[in-house]
Formats: structure tokens, C-alpha cells, sequence
């Protein structure tokens, strides 16, 4: 045993991590979906721009591995590749790679890049998770519930965590327009007595006047400076004397508006619940619109900008008018209402900037127009505005903890009542008259709960895992996404201190069990058993070391192909898919039970990696459980000659690294009609008498 260990050890010190490349940009620019087209990197982590057809940047790509590495189950990590809009919506999200083996050769590709194709229209603004609504929200929650994949929601939620985490990444560095919280809307408990006076000391209406001499100088040494004699004739008259006033308040827009006009927009918010009316008032010679404006359409002149990103406006087509209080020069200017969507990213608490573009044309046949934009750059005070709680998505975690919860009861409580019986009423359980069905209808219990019920079969795959997130530093948080087999993992490792690998191997594994039945339906058929030789078995039970210490080696060696090795392991064919699958792993995982039929659990005596890892936490072990007698091995042999496992040798001493406890040694050792020195003393005990 050793010898593995220094093995094992030997292939940690001498390998390296081994990560992915991200693709080239020939392999990336094939998955780039139309109309876009790949644009230029950003960086050397695999972030790249989209470009429209005009070769204008539209958003970007990346691949989540470079940016995120979560690993998963086999320890790699799931690489996809998103591609995003400049307002934070997801284009498409594709997977690329990964080693989860319940995909890789359980449930099939195709489930796995169904789950992917769920992001595409959805903010990243918008929370989501992976699951289903709980209790009763009526379809009015905020979160985005995304499907996920029976049999392989673990897998599933460190995907969605890569995908969230990479993209978060990207949206901070490069699109500083995302908001990531919801939309700012009028606070309706704000009341406030204000006038217009007010709203100028207060910085709520805000003023932008450009001189006819400042719209000169804009234009000078240009075709069309000479193009605007009025310009010339008043250099100290206003060209754009604007005022910008968010209406979204009530208490400003009652500020702005007489009593008709005021109510005809509290009516219009109710129905358009999610824009942002904004106010323009024009007392200058610019005006606000062309001729050929067409109302409830985009404005030809104006436009706007927050963080870096466009915000769309559109008239409102509402007929108003301003308060009686307000001045007579803005009541005779040009007025209109536009309105932008707070949920595309607007913020009217935070900086945003509206451009006006002022025009001129030169010639009177077929004129070349030339434009300079003015801008004017305003907030709002946010006393006047509330959010809504942004609901938190629970932890992974503690998700994965809330949907099993009910499993996990059942399961704590087995192992509850399992456990204090292994541990101090062995004897007894051993010696009930009727034990081989009790614990026959126990394994059951565990084939048909923990395996295909609850998915709870531990395999080689969490520990080639655990070993790569060590190596490579990676993070071991994808053991917590599958809690149910977490707390068989616990129940096994408490397991190794109190009695080897015999309580996993022997009580907890629906493989094992399954083993166990095909062995009973031999006997029931009376097939011939095969008894291995001592020499041979013992050269046999090594086999499952070398098996183990090549998959540990494998991960530093050659990874790719890890999944295909850890087929070593017929789990996922006899527990995960209940033995649908390709033919030839149902061949192998069938021919395994059918091999346990005339020799019995053949598998997990000479061939499982995961029961020599049992074995080998079994050094763990704090004492002899199973009770021996100084006759045990000389003169008798009767333990020896019964234990299934040749796990006594002819010493009679238990060989626990390879003893699955099935308590048939206990049950002869406490039986005086089968023990033999117990038989003996009674004997003489008769004799004296």
C-alpha cells in the first residue's frame, strides 16, 4: 500500500497544470452568427469585438474559460462562448468544451447545448438562476429562471456561474453603460410644493444657451461659416436657448405643466410604466425639429447618451401646456415631451447627455449640409426616485441545498438510524434470524434511493476533481453544487475512521449492491462459483491500485482523455442513465453485474479505483471492529473459509483494507452453534456436566 501512496505522490511532484488555449481567431470567427462579424481583440483572455455590417463595433465575444476557469466535476473547466450587445443583452451563448461525464458519454451533448440557447435575448442586468420559481410568486418575480438538465443540475449551475462570472467581467471593463441594477422610477410618496423657480435654483431644469457668435465660431474656417446672416446680424442673440426637465417626478412636473396637461401625463405613466418623459423647451432660433419630423417617431435633431452608450428617445405625441407661473419667453418657444424606456439602462439620477445638432447648408442647387452638435449634460436629484430591492438569487449552494432538501432529510435520517446500529449493535443485527433479507432490503434502499433516485453514487471523477483543483489552484465549490452526494462523501470519510471502506463498499454503494444481487440470483440459479486462489487474489487486489494510480496519472499526463478511462468505472451506465446508453457500456456495465453472478463482486475486489481509494483512507482506521478469538486462524478456519471476500487469511487476523462488512464473520463469531471454539466449550461444558 505504500508503494501506491508513493506513487501517487510521485505523479503530483512530477506533472504540471495544463490549461486550454483560447480558439483562434479563424476557429472563433466561424461561430460568429450573422449579421455580425468578428472584429479585433480586446485583450489576451479571449475577448474580441463584434462588427455590424459597417465594420462599427456592436458588442463583443469571448470565451468563459480564459475569464472565469470554475472547474467542474472532472475538474476541468466548461468553456462557452457568449456573445454580448452594447446594451447587455446576450446575442448567443454556445458551448465549446467540457469534461462533465455525465454528458460526455451519460446524457449526450444535445442536452447540455439545449441549456445554453436559454441566455439568448436576456440582460445581464435581468438576475437569473437555474431552476424553478418557489412558492407561490404568480409569475411576477423579477429573476430569470433558466432549465436546467435532469440528472446534471450540478454541472448545469457551474456552467450558468462560468457564463455570469466571465460575462460581469466583461460588462465592467468594456461597458461601463450596463446598469446591473434595476431601473430608477418616480417615487410616488415624494411630494413636493415646488415652482418654477425652484427647479432652476435646484438644478432640475437645466439651461443650455448657445449665442449666435458661439454658433459662428463653431462653424468658422468651415464651407459653411458665411451660411447664417442672421448669425452675423445679432451676434449676441440666443441660436439655442435650451431647457431640459425631467417630468418623471410628479412634483416637478406639476411644477411645468397647467392642471389639464399635468393629468393627461400622470394618465399617459400609467400606462407606459417604464419611460422617462423628459421636457424640452427651445426659446431660441434653432427649433427643435425639421420640417420633415413626424410625430411619436425618433427626434431628426436630438439624440443621447449615458455611460457611453446611446439612449433611445422618442416624442411622446402629447399635446400640452406649460403652467401659467412659468416665464412668458419659454411658454412662446417650441416644446416637446420625448420619452425613453428606463428598463434599456436609463438612469435619470445619474449624468446623461443630450446632443442637438444644428445644420447648415451651403449652395442653393443640390446644397452640401454640413452639422456641429451641441451637448448639454444633466441629472436628476435622486430624492425624487426609488428602486426595487434587487432580488438576490441564492447562492449556488445553498439552491442546490433548498431543491434536495427533502432527499437529504431521508438520506441524514437513514444514515442516522444505519449508522449507531453498525456502530454498537452489530452483534445483534448480525445475529437476527432473518438478516440476509434485512439487509438485502437495505441494499435495495440503496440502489434504488441513493443511486437512481437520488444520483448519490460516488465516483472516481469527484476525486480526479478534487486532485486537479489542487494541483492547478483551482476552487473546490462544484462539491458543494451536488449536496446529496457531499453528505455520502461525509458518511464515507466519518466511515474510514470507525471501520475502513467497509461502510461505503459494504452498505452505501448502489453498485456494490447491485453486485451483491447478481451474486444471490447465481446462487438462486445454481450457477457455479468461481473461488480464487489465495496466490491469485491477492495479486488481483492490487490491480485496482495500478487502476487508481493510472487515472491520478492520466490527469497530469494526458487529461483529454479522462473521461474515457474513468469509463473504468461502470457507474454512470449502471446509476447515472439506468443503463441507457451506447451498447457497448451497457455490455460492459451488464457483463460486470453478470461476472459477480459466479464471482462474487468481482469488480470491486480487483477492479474499482474508488474502492482502492476506500481502501487507502482506511489507514485512517482507529480500531479492530470485528471481534477475533485467540482459536480464530489456529485451529479454526471456519471465518476464512466462509468470508466471500477472502478478506481472512489463514491467520485468521481481518484484512480491513479489503473487508466490505457484511457482518458474516460477526454473525459465525457470535453464534455458538456455529463457532467453533464456541462449539467446543460447549462440548466440554456438557462433558464436565
Amino acid at each position: 500500500m505504500r508503494f501506491f501512496l508513493s506513487l501517487l505522490l510521485g505523479f503530483l511532484l512530477l506533472a504540471g497544470p495544463l490549461r486550454a488555449e483560447p480558439l483562434t481567431r479563424e476557429a472563433l470567427a466561424d461561430q460568429i452568427i450573422p449579421p455580425f462579424l468578428l472584429g479585433e481583440p480586446v485583450n489576451d483572455k479571449g475577448v474580441w469585438t463584434l462588427e455590424n455590417a459597417g465594420g462599427i463595433t456592436a458588442g463583443y465575444v469571448f470565451e468563459t474559460e480564459p475569464l472565469a476557469p470554475l472547474p467542474g466535476f472532472s475538474g476541468a473547466p466548461i468553456n462557452a462562448l457568449v456573445m454580448l450587445d452594447l446594451e447587455g443583452r446576450f446575442l448567443d451563448v454556445k458551448l465549446i468544451a467540457h469534461n462533465e461525464p455525465i454528458f460526455v458519454s451519460g446524457l449526450g451533448q444535445a442536452a447540455f447545448e439545449q441549456f445554453f440557447t436559454q441566455y439568448r435575448g436576456h440582460a445581464i442586468s435581468a438576475p437569473m438562476v437555474v431552476g424553478t420559481p418557489y412558492g407561490e410568486s404568480g409569475g411576477t418575480s423579477a429573476l430569470v429562471y433558466l432549465d436546467g438538465v435532469t440528472k446534471a443540475t450540478a454541472s448545469v449551475r457551474i456552467a450558468h456561474e462560468s457564463i455570469l462570472a466571465a460575462t460581469l467581467q466583461v460588462a465592467r471593463e468594456k461597458m461601463q453603460g450596463v446598469s446591473t441594477q434595476p431601473p430608477a422610477y418616480p417615487d410616488p410618496k415624494v411630494d413636493e410644493a415646488l415652482t418654477w423657480a425652484d427647479l432652476v435654483a435646484q438644478g432640475l431644469a437645466t439651461r443650455h444657451l448657445v449665442t449666435n457668435a458661439q454658433i459662428d465660431a463653431a462653424f468658422a474656417g468651415t464651407l459653411w461659416e458665411d451660411d447664417d446672416p442672421d448669425a452675423k446680424a445679432d451676434p449676441e442673440g440666443a441660436f439655442l436657448d435650451l431647457w431640459i426637465v425631467d417630468l418623471g417626478p410628479p412634483s416637478i412636473a406639476r411644477a411645468v405643466l397647467d392642471a389639464a396637461s399635468f393629468a393627461e401625463l400622470q394618465e399617459f405613466l400609467t400606462i407606459s410604466t417604464f419611460d422617462e418623459p423628459i421636457l424640452l423647451i427651445e426659446a431660441g432660433r434653432h427649433g427643435l425639429v425639421t420640417e420633415e419630423f413626424v410625430r411619436n417617431t425618433s427626434p431628426d435633431l436630438i439624440s443621447a447618451e449615458q455611460f457611453g452608450l446611446p439612449v433611445a428617445l422618442r416624442d411622446s405625441d402629447l399635446l400640452f401646456s406649460l403652467n401659467d407661473s412659468m416665464p412668458d419667453r419659454l411658454k412662446d418657444g417650441t416644446a416637446m415631451i420625448l420619452r425613453t424606456d428606463r428598463r434599456l439602462g436609463f438612469d435619470p439620477t445619474e449624468d446623461w447627455t443630450l446632443h442637438i445638432e444644428a445644420v447648415r447648408e451651403h449652395g442653393s442647387f443640390m446644397p452640401q449640409v454640413g452639422s456641429v452638435t451641441l451637448s448639454s449634460t444633466q441629472a436628476t436629484d435622486a430624492r425624487f426616485f426609488a428602486r426595487d430591492e434587487v432580488p438576490k438569487p441564492l447562492p449556488p449552494w445553498r439552491g442546490a441545498l433548498r431543491e434536495r432538501r427533502i432527499d437529504l432529510i431521508v438520506l441524514g435520517a437513514g444514515l442516522a438510524l444505519l449508522l449507531p446500529v453498525l456502530m454498537w449493535r452489530q452483534s445483534q443485527l448480525a445475529a437476527l434470524r432473518w438478516f440476509t433479507p434485512v439487509r438485502l432490503g437495505l441494499l435495495a434502499l440503496m440502489t434504488g434511493f441513493v443511486g437512481w433516485w437520488g444520483q448519490g453514487q460516488l465516483s472516481i471523477v469527484t476525486v480526479i476533481g478534487v486532485v486537479r483543483a489542487a494541483w492547478e489552484g483551482g476552487s473546490y465549490a462544484f462539491l458543494l453544487y451536488d449536496p446529496f452526494s457531499l453528505l455520502v462523501w461525509a458518511a464515507a470519510i466519518v466511515g474510514f475512521v470507525v471501520w475502513g471502506r467497509a461502510l461505503f463498499c459494504g452498505w452505501l454503494c448502489p453498485f456494490g449492491a447491485m453486485q451483491e444481487f447478481a451474486h444471490h440470483i447465481g446462487r438462486a440459479l445454481r450457477l457455479p462459483q468461481i473461488e480464487v486462489p489465495a496466490r491469485w487474489d491477492a495479486r488481483l487486489k492490487g490491480v485496482k491500485y495500478v487502476v487508481l494510480a493510472g487515472l491520478i496519472g492520466l490527469i497530469f499526463v494526458a487529461p483529454g482523455v479522462l473521461d474515457t478511462a474513468a469509463e473504468v468505472e461502470p457507474f454512470k451506465t449502471a446509476v447515472t442513465t439506468f443503463f441507457v446508453r451506447e451498447w457497448y457500456y451497457v455490455a460492459y456495465a451488464a457483463g460486470l453485474l453478470l461476472l459477480s453472478a459466479v464471482l462474487f463482486k468481482g469488480f470491486c475486489r480487483y477492479i474499482c479505483p474508488l474502492g482502492a481509494l476506500m481502501a487507502l483512507g482506511g489507514v485512517l482506521r482507529g480500531r479492530d471492529w470485528i471481534a477475533r478469538r485467540a482459536e480464530c486462524g489456529s485451529p479454526c478456519q471456519l471465518c476464512s473459509v466462509r468470508c466471500k471476500y477472502q478478506a481472512i487469511p489463514r491467520t485468521g487476523k481481518i484484512d480491513y483494507a479489503e473487508c466490505f462488512g457484511c457482518l458474516d464473520c460477526v454473525k459465525i463469531h457470535d453464534d455458538p452453534a456455529q463457532c467453533v471454539p464456541l462449539v467446543l466449550k460447549a462440548r466440554e461444558r456438557r462433558k464436565a456436566a
